[in-house]
This record gives C-alpha cells, structure tokens and sequence, in this order.
C-alpha cells in the first residue's frame, strides 16, 4: 500500500498476474479482518489474508474468519499487569474476531466500528482477543518493544507495524504471521524455500527470515532492512511490483478491464 493507503495500478497489475499464473498470494498484515473489505476490489476475490500478525485467516470469497488464534484471558491478564507496572501510562486497545475494544483513554488512529467496546481493559479481555494493543503517548514503538521484551516476551509474541504510532502489538505465544503462513504452505505442500515475502516493520521480521527470499521496501525499518535479502524500491514507488514484474513479465499481465 501507498502512504496514501491505496494501492496502484501497477502494483494491482502485478498481483492480478501472480494469481492468473496460479501461483498463490497471501495478504499477510496487522490489519483487522474487517479492514480486508475494500482490498478486495483491488486484489480480486481470490485467495486469503493472514490477519491481526498472524491472528486470523481471512477467506477473501467468503469474506469471514477460517481459523483464529487467540489470547487466553488469563495469560492476557497476567501481561496487563506486569506492563501496567513496567511501561506506567499507557491506554489498551483489543482486536477479536467479532470486533474491536479499547479503554476510554486509548486514541484511535483510524475510524472504529459502532460497536466499538469502550471499558477498562480488565473487562475487555474476559472475551479472548486475537492481539492486544498497548498505545503510548510518550514512547516510540521501538521502546515500547525492547521494554516489552524484557517483560513479557516469554509469555506472547510482541511486534510493532508503525514506527511513528507508539502502539505495541501482542499476540498469543507462537503466533506470527511466519507461523500462520508456515502452517498455510505446509497443509499445500509449499517448502520456505519457495516462498517470496515482502515486509517493512519488525512485524514482517519472522516471515521474512522464515521465507526462502524475504524483500524489504527501501523505507523499511533498519531491522527489516538488514535482515531481508533483497532491497526494492519504497512503497510509494511501486517495490513489491518491480520484484513481481521480474517473475511475471508484463506482456503476461492482464489489463485492468
């Protein structure tokens, strides 16, 4: 997706190849299931999307929930309290399956559903969420992360999308969007080896080492940057459909019409 948070044609064009070639593409992203709506104009309705890092997969045709993989109420509570006490000052956010909660103090950066679940984080985690959100108003993410670590990071998994957002993400332990597509590709018969994968945050980083060929964009976070194999050019240049493009020669592109 561009900065704008559309998706150009050339890189539409590029994806509409990869499936007319029958090769399979997976969305893979730390958006909510019900953000995958309006993708679905762009990327066509074949396919799924590995949701909330790993949380969800989300059957395009269908447009609902194949599988979740969710945080036990219990161990969500016991990672509450001990980041209350380490990282004081914060407001949580919850992704479920069948919506989205946060505390009254949390500030959304995007629209939220009517029926948003506004209540103290205490009562919002008595439903199993498939990832938690800690927003901080005085922390980067990358701080939020490394302190984390230290914490919790025995207990969940934790990874940021959004460098300037101060938000940390938390899923249930073993949950990534590595493991997600791992258990995709091993139900088809598909090795890592051949698997492309294209990322940009410290979310990507388990996929990326995981794939046979893992590609960050050139605006990628430093960490992505050192560990992918390839560097594209950034999002808003069109990077993953110039790797595309090399697979998928533009005389075998569809058009758009």
């Amino acid at each position: 997706m561009r900065s704008d948070g559309t998706l150009d044609d050339r890189t539409q064009l590029a994806v509409a190849s990869v499936q007319a070639a029958g090769a399979l593409f997976v969305l893979c992203t730390a958006r909510p299931s019900r953000w995958m709506s309006p993708v679905l104009g762009a990327i066509g309705r074949r396919g799924v999307a590995i949701c909330a890092n790993g949380g969800v997969v989300w059957d395009f045709a269908s447009e609902s929930v194949l599988e979740a993989y969710q945080l036990e109420p219990r161990v969500a509570g016991e990672v509450v309290g001990l980041l209350q006490a380490a990282v004081p000052g914060g407001a949580w956010a919850v992704e479920r399956t069948t919506g989205f909660g946060h505390e009254p103090a949390y500030e959304p950066w995007w629209p939220v559903p009517q029926d948003t679940v506004v209540d103290s984080i205490e009562a919002l985690i008595t439903v199993p969420p498939v990832k938690l959100m800690l927003r901080h108003r005085h922390l980067s993410a990358d701080v939020l992360l490394g302190r984390a670590q230290s914490v919790v990071g025995h207990l969940v998994e934790l990874s940021h999308s959004n460098a300037a957002a101060g938000l940390l993400e938390i899923s249930a332990a073993g949950v990534s969007k590595a493991t997600a597509l791992a258990r995709m590709c091993e139900r088809l018969g598909i090795g890592a080896q051949a698997v492309l994968a294209f990322g940009d945050m410290p979310n990507d980083l388990p996929m990326l080492r995981w794939a046979g060929h893992g590609v960050a964009v050139a605006n990628a976070h430093p960490e992505v940057l050192a560990a992918a194999d390839e560097i594209t050019a950034a999002n808003d240049q069109a990077g993953v459909a110039r790797v595309l493009e090399r697979l998928y020669p533009v005389s075998s592109r569809p058009s758009l019409a």
